[in-house]
């Protein structure tokens, strides 16, 4: 049984910034390089989709909680 499902920095976190600020940049360019890279972006959280399976936790619920805390403002250099 699972007793903890917390985000833990470093387990696909690289992976999931870098998607998000693909997603972002995708959305300012037109034509085939907007789905190109939004491709590479959505390739590029398989990493943490499989930790995420690999460790026995479901992969959908983490991702999500990985997309919001990835999503709120912080300042440079904060945690």
């Amino acid at each position: 049984s699972l007793q903890n499902d917390s985000v833990v920095a470093g387990g696909g976190a690289i992976e999931m910034e870098l998607s998000k600020f693909l997603r972002d940049y995708s959305r300012t360019i037109p034509g085939k390089q907007q789905l190109l890279i939004g491709a590479y972006a959505k390739a590029l959280e398989i990493i943490p989709r499989q930790l995420c399976d690999n460790a026995g936790f479901d992969a959908t619920n983490i991702l999500n909680k990985l997309r919001a805390k990835h999503a709120q403002v912080r300042p440079r250099g904060g945690p």
